[in-house]
């Protein structure tokens, strides 16, 4: 396995009105490689948000900030830095996670999602401690969660719907 140290290198997205976060584990080859967050292009978390706020799809980079604040949606990764193997979250070793106190102090966020149940391990592993907040995992937005269709995630995920009170 091809596993190399890699550090998280774009900020999360985020403002004092955001009222939930999501969060995934650390960024694929293709969000790496676009810099920014679910940038492959089989990754339904775009879809599956546009259709529970019933919105148009975001498709650059600035409609997906717009999007996610014009919504009250903050969006960020478990960790900061860790071992992986291209975009393999099974590979993942030596993390070391990011730190929740400013987009926690900052923002109004009500409700932390855990987009797959990876993300909630980590986070539950890594984190909870630290910020004393639980999490509500929901089915992956992943290509790599072939059992969930697009209907399916959307049923799943439109509790954040109830959450933003929408």
């Amino acid at each position: 396995m091809n596993r190399r140290f890699l550090t998280h290198t774009f900020e999360p997205v985020f403002d004092e009105n955001s009222e939930i976060l999501i969060l995934g584990t650390f960024p694929s080859v293709k969000s790496r490689e676009i810099n920014f967050y679910y940038g492959h292009p089989q990754n339904r978390f775009w879809t599956v948000l546009s259709k529970i706020l019933k919105t148009d799809l975001p498709e650059s980079t600035d409609e997906k900030k717009r999007f996610l604040l014009s919504n009250r949606i903050a969006v960020w990764d478990v960790i900061k830095s860790c071992e992986i193997s291209n975009s393999a979250d099974s590979s993942i070793k030596n993390v070391v996670a990011n730190d929740f106190t400013e987009i926690l102090t900052r923002a109004k966020i009500k409700t932390l999602y855990a987009n797959g149940k990876t993300a909630e391990r980590l986070y539950n592993k890594y984190v909870k401690e630290k910020t004393g907040r639980d999490i509500v995992a929901l089915p992956s937005t992943s290509p790599a969660n072939a059992s969930f269709g697009v209907e399916r995630l959307v049923n799943e995920w439109k509790i954040i719907g109830k959450d933003l009170e929408i």
